[in-house]
């Protein structure tokens, strides 16, 4: 049990890299919150979570507006509290087409999701960790942040904002004993995975995997394994890290 008693908050919950997270969580002792916009999914993967006999509740949210932020900490504190890891896992994205395509309120809504989230978390929970003596933020970015291509010129560029920022929160709150990481999955299979590709066929789907050399999509559990690290005290001398979950994509 890698995690026990710690707290976890984990968002983007309800399907893909949030639900592996959550649930591997659970399963190595943390108690979670799996945060979502989709209720129906959050509250499938939280009674998911208990069902095997964790520890899980479910908070509605969305990571983008400051008092749905607010409230997330606020409940995390009144069911469990303490925070002592957040997984800023929620994201978006636009579809795979030429950037000028993209309309100005798909771009705010990307930027919202990937970068003003983290914004908001560390507003509301550093000054909780700092009071706990410590903790951790694991932000879940992607290689489009380190090798970008084509496509997704303004998903790249907010994969790249959140991988910085999150390296900078980690030099600026080690002397508070909180840790700053980052996964950068390669694409998986998640509910986005079509986005990703501009569709999802037989045909796109061997395109890209041709240019992972492991020969595979990421998975959620693999992610999962990466996060469980990270949050554990066995990587209680870490921070700052980016670690490509990738199969070798960014070689």
């Amino acid at each position: 049990m890698r995690l026990a008693g710690k707290v976890a908050l984990v968002t983007g919950a309800a399907s893909g890299f949030g639900e592996g997270i959550a649930t591997r969580f659970a399963r190595e002792g943390a108690r979670v919150v799996a945060n979502d916009i989709n209720v129906d999914g959050g509250g499938r993967v939280a009674a998911g979570i208990a069902a095997e006999g964790g520890k899980a509740i479910f908070l509605s949210g969305d990571v983008a507006v400051d008092a749905d932020v607010a409230a997330l900490v606020r409940g995390t504190l009144d069911a469990f509290g303490r925070i002592d890891v957040i997984v800023n896992n929620a994201g978006t994205t636009h579809r795979n087409r030429p950037m000028l395509e993209v309309g100005e309120a798909e771009f705010d809504r990307i930027y919202a999701v990937n970068v003003k989230s983290l914004f908001l978390t560390a507003h509301h929970a550093v000054p909780v960790m700092r009071a706990q003596g410590g903790g951790a933020f694991i932000t879940i970015a992607s290689t489009a942040g380190v090798r970008p291509r084509p496509g997704l010129t303004w998903y790249n560029g907010s994969k790249g904002a959140a991988i910085v920022t999150s390296r900078s929160m980690a030099a600026e709150l080690a002397p508070d004993r909180i840790r700053v990481n980052v996964i950068n999955p390669v694409a998986g299979e998640t509910g986005l995975l079509a986005e990703f590709m501009g569709g999802d066929t037989p045909e796109l789907r061997a395109k890209f995997i041709a240019t992972i050399p492991l020969g595979r999509l990421s998975r959620p559990a693999d992610v999962a394994s990466a996060a469980v690290f990270l949050a554990s005290d066995e990587a209680g001398f870490i921070t700052g890290a980016c670690l490509e979950v990738d199969g070798g994509r960014c070689i």
